[in-house]
């Protein structure tokens, strides 16, 4: 089992730019994003969604990813996406994996394996 940390806006579902625009915007999920997300909580994985909205757009934020059908453990809200780390301990084989992709373009082109995840040919 592993735990998946994973940013929302411009990762999961479509960049809508501010508050504002998180609000009025129709939220659309990226290629591949749910069904890996599914995938990836059926195999045991646990998934931590992070994001930089603030913690009032928890409830709108919480209706969007179950509209969607996005699944998740835990939600963490408030934390800026203007840099985040991974810190883990090293042992015998490689613990903790970073994988930025660009904004917008979903999970498909992403060779999930080589972080120990299921990659699925959508």
């Amino acid at each position: 089992m592993k735990t998946i940390i994973c940013d929302i806006d411009g990762t999961l579902i479509k960049y809508m730019g501010d508050n504002y625009g998180m609000l009025k915007g129709n939220v659309v999920a990226l290629p591949g994003a749910v069904e890996h997300l599914n995938r990836w909580e059926q195999e045991g994985h646990k998934i931590i969604l992070i994001t930089g909205r603030r913690e009032s757009l928890r409830k709108k934020t919480e209706k969007d990813l179950e509209k969607l059908g996005i699944p998740y453990d835990l939600l963490l809200m408030g934390y800026a996406d203007s840099g985040r780390i991974v810190i883990n301990d090293e042992s015998s084989k490689l613990k903790a994996h970073g994988v930025s992709l660009p904004r917008d373009v979903g999970f498909v082109d992403y060779d999930w394996r080589e972080t120990g995840l299921t990659k699925l040919k959508l």
